[in-house]
């Protein structure tokens, strides 16, 4: 694709949000592609770092330095006939092909300490 970074280029800020938000697109479009009756809506992207703070001391993040605040995480929304979803077990194909797109790919499903289903992020 030709906006996506030469391999074995250093890559600064924006090139990484820029292969990470065509990692998002090649998600989306996977979804679609394999489920059409899932409905994908975006959630939070950016994040400030006193939002971030509020999320940390009410227990809603384990960290005070999310990919957030670098535009390399996004949460989406997943619906259903007409549910909100979030589990695990229902969302685990498109965390699989998420971590399969780039291995610096990471799913909050997958994460030990909080099971983050909505939370897809590119760890740099």
């Amino acid at each position: 694709m030709e906006n996506e970074p030469r391999k074995g280029k250093i890559m600064n800020l924006s090139d990484e949000q820029n292969a990470f938000l065509l990692d998002v697109a090649k998600l989306i479009e996977y979804i679609y592609n394999r489920d059409s009756g899932v409905l994908v809506t975006g959630g939070e992207l950016f994040r400030t770092q006193e939002q971030q703070q509020i999320y940390f001391s009410e227990g809603k993040s384990k960290t005070s330095n999310s990919n957030h605040l670098r535009r390399l995480a996004i949460d989406l929304n997943f619906i259903i006939n007409g549910l909100l979803v979030s589990d695990k077990g229902t969302l685990q194909p498109y965390g699989d092909y998420w971590e399969s797109l780039n291995p610096l790919n990471r799913w909050g499903g997958n994460f030990s300490n909080l099971a983050d289903t909505d939370h897809f992020e590119r760890n740099v």
